[in-house]
């Protein structure tokens, strides 16, 4: 059979980053707003979770800014799904689906947690991307001008202008200790090179047209290539959502980046253990101009729909499909190879390792990779990663690591709840990839700190005591006297040694008010007996001695100087000095 494959240039397709509150969304209302208001009626499309902008209209907005650019592709498909989701969610195999992205960042604020952690998931996907450098009209004594940005700011007062190149020049330095080059989209010399900020304001719209002239004209001089689409082809797509509709059931907001969808095609959709097969119900896009997220948008339906496009899917057999998961449509005979080719991606993702690492959770795929990117790259072990709320089976893969690796005995779970109330292990779940990273961070640095404790809690701790005058007890068999504990802490069990460095007794018991202790600190005042010497020969009343730390104790205890406190640093000084005295290289 002879296929004939229509290749065409689909949309770019474009998602937004960065912390929250910077203006991801507001930056994608102002986008659509300004295209509606530019546009002929019905010439903007959105489609689920996102809006597609013809290349006529951004013409438009843009103005005498396009002249210069011969511009072949067909427009912008801009994702509005919020946060990373969006992001994360929209991948293929080999990487991400988003052609270039845009990291918006306050001017006023700068570099915050999770716009680094924007920027590592871009870094990660190697996907290119524009820096919207947002809240330009918070810019103190900023004056809005009807006019081209370049030639607003050239009309701002100098103070007003230097304040911004401060602005731009601080988030430069910060980009640059982050491994990034950039600089003021007006002054880049090479766009391979270096990143493009643009001053915007999704207020009043300035720094809007520029912003989409940067990203229309990256798109056309370097990622051409990568935006073929075969239109004749099998579908290929990533599910954004999965929600239930009233009066449909299950149905799935998708991402068609490849390809054409139609009506009661077969669709193959990425499982958690096997790839699931589902027949096209129905096809289904907003009226045109409706907000997604308003629940009374009303819908069409549609026979087909082309990439690149967002659309709803109802379809059969939704049960236990998740978002993230690839989608393809295929032809009866076509069935094995796609259920292979779409289960091959979903396995790349969900890893199950030997021994070693952290249990990873995650409510999609796309988020569960990315996460598993960002653990990897700070070099985080991960044993198992799996979709879905933590169970009793996550937590009994994690408490296999407390005997050999208490570390490593927790469970991180992105946008996932913790449905065990187990307290076996450690179970830290967030709804933010880097806060959920810092969470274990803090976690693991109490545990090290425990761990660390509880071995130097094993070593002989230093302490200084003195043999108190008129209390003695009893001579021998065991000698039993009152003694003041002039520093550190003196626990049963310890040798002693005089002023010569030689052991003379180990501490057998120790009362205090007539209560047996195990230990005794600074300034407390206990009994101890002691065997083998005899008061009055050995010792005598008003004797200072010194707990005898074993060598290769007190080397250990010297190189945790950090984790012990000032007063037993000072000790073990004082004791290596007796020591020495005798064997000059002792503890050394």
């Amino acid at each position: 059979m002879l296929f004939i494959h229509f290749m065409v240039l689909r949309s770019l397709i474009c998602t937004t980053l960065g912390h929250v509150d910077h203006g991801k969304s507001s930056i994608l209302d102002k986008i659509r707003g300004t295209a509606i208001v530019k546009s002929e009626a019905g010439a903007i499309t959105q489609a689920i979770g996102a809006s597609i902008i013809p290349i006529t209209v951004i013409k438009k907005i843009c103005g005498s800014l396009f002249t210069k650019l011969q511009c072949t592709i067909p427009g912008l498909l801009f994702i509005d799904t919020p946060g990373h989701a969006a992001f994360t969610n929209l991948r293929k195999r080999g990487g991400n689906l988003a052609d270039i992205a845009i990291l918006v960042v306050n001017l006023q604020e700068g570099v915050m947690p999770q716009t680094v952690e924007s920027i590592e998931i871009l870094k990660n996907y190697k996907t290119p991307f524009v820096i919207a450098a947002n809240k330009l009209d918070l810019l103190s004594g900023w004056s809005k001008k009807d006019d081209l940005l370049l030639n607003s700011i050239a009309k701002q007062p100098d103070k007003v202008k230097q304040e911004l190149d401060k602005k731009v020049y601080t988030l430069v330095g910060k980009l640059s200790a982050l491994g990034f080059n950039s600089e003021r989209f007006d002054r880049v010399e090479d766009y391979t090179k270096q990143i493009a900020i643009v001053p915007t304001s999704a207020i009043t719209g300035e720094g809007i047209p520029e912003l989409l002239m940067v990203l229309t004209g990256l798109a056309q001089k370097f990622l051409q290539k990568g935006l073929d689409c075969d239109i004749k082809g099998n579908a290929c797509g990533t599910i954004l959502e999965v929600k239930d509709v009233k009066g449909l059931g299950t149905c799935l907001d998708a991402i068609i980046y490849n390809g054409t969808l139609r009506k009661n095609d077969c669709l193959v959709i990425g499982g958690l253990q096997q790839a699931l097969i589902s027949k096209v119900r129905g096809l289904f896009e907003p009226m045109p101009l409706a907000e997604m997220r308003d629940k009374k948008s009303k819908f069409k339906p549609v026979d087909m729909v082309v990439a690149a496009t967002g659309v709803r899917i109802n379809a059969t057999e939704m049960k236990d499909v998740v978002a993230g998961m690839p989608i393809r449509s295929c032809s009866p005979d076509e069935l094995e190879d796609a259920k292979k080719e779409v289960q091959k991606e979903v396995d790349e993702v969900l890893i199950e390792t030997d021994n070693e690492g952290i249990v990873i959770k995650a409510d999609t795929l796309g988020s569960l990779e990315a996460l598993i990117k960002l653990l990897k790259d700070k070099g985080i072990p991960i044993k198992k990663a799996s979709i879905g709320n933590v169970t009793k089976k996550d937590v009994a893969d994690a408490e296999a690591n407390l005997e050999n690796n208490p570390l490593e005995a927790a469970i991180l779970g992105f946008n996932v709840t913790d449905d065990t109330g187990s307290d076996i292990v450690k179970i830290l779940t967030n709804d933010v990839i880097y806060k959920l990273i810092e969470d274990f961070g803090k976690w693991q640095d109490t545990v090290r700190k425990e761990m660390k404790a509880k071995q130097l809690d094993l070593l002989t701790k230093p302490a200084k005591i003195q043999i108190m005058r008129g209390y003695v007890f009893r001579q021998s068999n065991p000698a039993v006297c009152g003694i003041d504990v002039l520093s550190g802490t003196l626990k049963v069990g310890v040798p002693l040694m005089n002023k010569e460095g030689r052991e003379v007794t180990e501490v057998k018991a120790m009362q205090k008010e007539q209560e047996n202790v195990s230990e005794a600190r600074r300034n407390d005042q206990v009994a101890i007996s002691m065997e083998g010497v005899t008061m009055g020969r050995q010792l005598i009343e008003g004797d200072i001695l010194w707990v005898s730390v074993p060598e290769e104790q007190f080397r250990i205890l010297k190189d945790h100087k950090k984790d012990i406190s000032r007063e037993d640093i000072d000790l073990l000084k004082e004791i290596s000095e007796i020591r020495r005295k005798t064997n000059p290289m002792w503890g050394v």
